[in-house]
């Protein structure tokens, strides 16, 4: 039996013009992620991570911490779905830059519904693939480590590829999918246990390596 480790990215630049740029404290958690790793004596066979910058320096980082050169393959289907194109296929107006509680919750209830509208295939999200699609870009990362490997393996992807991963293996609905995608932490690590069968969930969300004190402040959501 092996183990999947799930990584979402670092905090990244939400409300910057270029959001898939990780933030200093972003680098940071990385680094401190695979620091934790090291500390335990964990190792691993093998990595994935998407294409998205984010993605790829956010396992650049663990890989600093753990001091270790470990390659990783380039999954496309682990990309994160466009969020500003979700809100523009419910929402056809330009959204000011959050700055505001508020306008951070108007925000977020915008892409709730567009997830929804998206899941549900009332609406098809300009440049993104229809979700059947997505999820099958998800689903075949699973499939390949199970048919792969049998040791640890590190995922560094997003917070939507990682929600469809934990509702896929728990079977939720969609509704229940979308709370998980808009809940989880930034470095948060989500294990599955995996035989050439199946995938097991074990943990969700966690941040072992932000429980001291000292990074209280390191907690980051988007």
């Amino acid at each position: 039996m092996g183990t999947l480790y799930l990584v979402r990215h670092g905090q990244a630049s939400f409300g910057a013009d270029d959001y898939d740029v990780l933030s200093e404290l972003g680098v940071r958690q990385a680094v401190r992620l695979g620091e934790y790793f090291k500390t335990r004596g964990v190792t691993f066979d093998a990595a994935l991570t998407g294409t998205l910058q984010r993605q790829t320096h956010t396992f650049a980082g663990i890989c600093e911490g753990m001091q270790t050169a470990l390659e990783a393959t380039r999954w496309p289907g682990l990309n994160e779905y466009d969020s500003e194109a979700v809100i523009a296929a419910i929402y056809p107006h330009k959204l000011e830059k959050p700055t505001s509680p508020e306008m951070y919750r108007s925000h977020f209830r915008l892409l709730r519904d567009g997830l929804r509208q998206w899941m549900d295939g009332v609406v098809s999200p300009k440049g993104m693939p229809a979700y059947g699609d997505f999820v099958a870009g998800v689903t075949g990362a699973l499939d390949h480590v199970r048919a792969t490997h049998t040791g640890n393996v590190l995922l560094v992807s997003s917070g939507g590829p990682i929600a469809t991963a934990v509702g896929h293996v728990l079977r939720t609905s969609p509704e229940t999918t979308i709370e998980l995608n808009l809940r989880i932490r930034n470095t948060s690590v989500t294990e599955f246990a995996f035989t050439p069968k199946r995938h097991m969930l074990v943990t969700y969300n966690t941040l072992p390596h932000l429980d001291a004190p000292e990074h209280a402040g390191w907690v980051t959501y988007a």
